[in-house]
């Protein structure tokens, strides 16, 4: 099975941590990001991966050759210029459309995130469905919610505050509906997708873009995005110094079993 692994923004938020390393080489557990996101894959029968780099792009092809890419075949895709997720993909089509490839689904994982999702799970999932794109969501607060039907279908997105119930969070939400839903249900997205390759040929998108745009054209159109629910999964999104504070003393109380022991 094949996967990408999204690894090119800049990491400003981490900063000083990646003054002079990309967020990719940031360590929580005395391992790296890049080497979690990898190792967490291949224990998932992941064997090929394509990791898209801009910031310190060398650095993570020097990392990669020091550590035999991990026993995995892994390709580097460098952005000259940052293309943003869905033009990051576009970019890394070729992996997933080169000769020989059977046309299965592919894992997408940003490099920031953490879980103990059921990768297997979710790719079984997908097939089931017969999705076009499948997103691990999970019930919680956020500023950028996904929006859903009752069938787990992607119906549009909510942005503003993180929701506290009161009127003014109500007043300054920005809601962006592509298919017509009653009561839709917001859900944040976990940075974790499971694609079919024949998504590559209905990307009509150029240059930088994201690739939750392009589900959402997609989706008013009658594609099949679907939500697949991960809350009873641990989980973490580590853009922020805090955020790395915090898995440190996760992996220590064992949320994230095995990690920190890779």
């Amino acid at each position: 099975m094949k996967a990408m692994i999204l690894a090119a923004g800049l990491g400003t938020r981490l900063r000083p941590l990646t003054d002079q390393r990309p967020k990719a080489l940031v360590t929580i557990a005395g391992r790296t990001l890049l080497e979690i996101t990898l190792r967490r894959l291949q224990s998932f029968d992941v064997s090929e991966a394509i990791v898209n780099a801009h910031h310190f792009a060398a650095t993570i092809a020097e990392y990669l050759a020091a550590h035999h890419n991990f026993g995995m075949k892994i390709e580097l895709s460098h952005e000259e210029v940052l293309l943003d997720t869905g033009g990051g993909l576009k970019k890394a089509a070729w992996f997933f459309l080169e000769s020989g490839s059977s046309g299965e689904p592919f894992i997408v994982h940003n490099v920031d995130v953490i879980s103990t999702i059921d990768l297997r799970r979710m790719v079984e999932f997908h097939l089931a469905h017969e999705a076009l794109a499948t997103l691990a969501v999970r019930q919680r607060e956020t500023a950028r919610a996904l929006l859903f039907d009752e069938a787990g279908q992607l119906c549009g997105r909510r942005s503003g505050p993180r929701a506290g119930n009161t009127d003014a969070d109500e007043k300054n939400l920005q809601v962006e509906m592509v298919r017509p839903v009653a009561t839709p249900q917001p859900l944040g997205f976990s940075g974790i997708h499971v694609i079919a390759p024949r998504l590559f040929a209905k990307m009509q998108e150029e240059g930088a873009f994201s690739i939750i745009s392009a589900y959402l054209r997609l989706a008013a159109q009658g594609e099949k995005i679907l939500a697949f629910r991960a809350d009873g999964y641990a989980w973490r999104d580590l853009g922020r110094r805090e955020d790395l504070d915090a898995a440190e003393r996760e992996f220590a109380r064992g949320i994230f079993p095995g990690i920190g022991r890779l």
